[in-house]
């Protein structure tokens, strides 16, 4: 495995996941998403796209190292996922995702976190099953997924579990735009360039007011929530059924 390889293409960064085969969020590329970012930032690239490899823009978390690592390795990886989807949701320039496959549940949340999403219109689902593989949102995602959607949209994308091709996230606003598999990375990188032409300060003002709602609500309630998802999620009632989802979904038995 290895984590976020960075491509420059003019002023903007790719960020390309290359972990595993379906970049399964662990602790590890979580945190290196959150240091390549801050050096996109330094380098001063005044936009980012954000992509996978092959099929899979990202499976998610990685529940096999949950069942496996238990509650010691849950307390670790939840901070880290929550740090990553905010470094992606607040960099102030423009962030464009690539969706090249498969989002799905956190990886549907990282497409969430960014401000514009190309996805592939020929392959891959976007979608938020949480609920049915038995954990709670943390409070980050929820925000991000209610800034991107809107609180009347939270209810049928985290309780229904479902995902949806191309065709579907488009019709119903889930993602910006399609593009053939293979034009999914340029429109992206086009459309992170334009959006990059305005005023870098005027830019990051405007999306700061934007994002000051959601953000407030993380800053005033993420500490107690993140307690209590945490409790949550190392609940041996909880962890059991993600042992189960695994089985059943993975085929891969502890």
């Amino acid at each position: 495995m290895t984590g976020v390889r960075v491509e420059k293409a003019g002023e903007v960064a790719v960020l390309r996941m290359t972990h595993g085969r379906a970049n399964a969020l662990d602790t590890g590329l979580c945190r290196e998403l959150v240091e390549r970012l801050d050096e996109a930032g330094y380098a001063g690239r005044r936009a980012v796209v954000l992509t996978g490899q092959g099929g899979m823009f990202s499976a998610g978390v990685d529940l096999v190292r949950v069942r496996d690592g238990g509650a010691p390795y849950v307390r670790e990886f939840l901070p880290a996922l929550s740090d990553a989807f905010l470094a992606l949701f607040g960099f102030a320039g423009p962030v464009v995702a690539a969706v090249n496959g498969h989002a799905i549940a956190g990886g549907g949340v990282l497409a969430a976190a960014c401000d514009r999403r190309i996805m592939n219109a020929s392959h891959g689902r976007i979608g938020w099953p949480e609920l049915t593989v038995g954990v709670p949102f943390p409070l980050t995602a929820l925000e991000i997924l209610r800034c991107a959607y809107g609180t009347h949209r939270l209810a049928e994308l985290t309780g229904l579990g479902e995902s949806y091709v191309g065709d579907e996230a488009m019709a119903m606003g889930l993602v910006d735009d399609l593009a053939a598999p293979e034009a999914v990375e340029s429109r992206a990188i086009e459309v992170a360039a334009r959006l990059a032409a305005a005023p870098a300060g005027a830019y990051a003002h405007t999306k700061a007011q934007i994002h000051r709602p959601f953000d407030e609500r993380i800053g005033e309630q993420r500490a107690a929530d993140d307690a209590y998802v945490e409790q949550m999620w190392t609940d041996p009632d909880t962890l059991a059924p993600v042992d189960a989802y695994v089985r059943r979904t993975l085929g891969r038995s502890g």
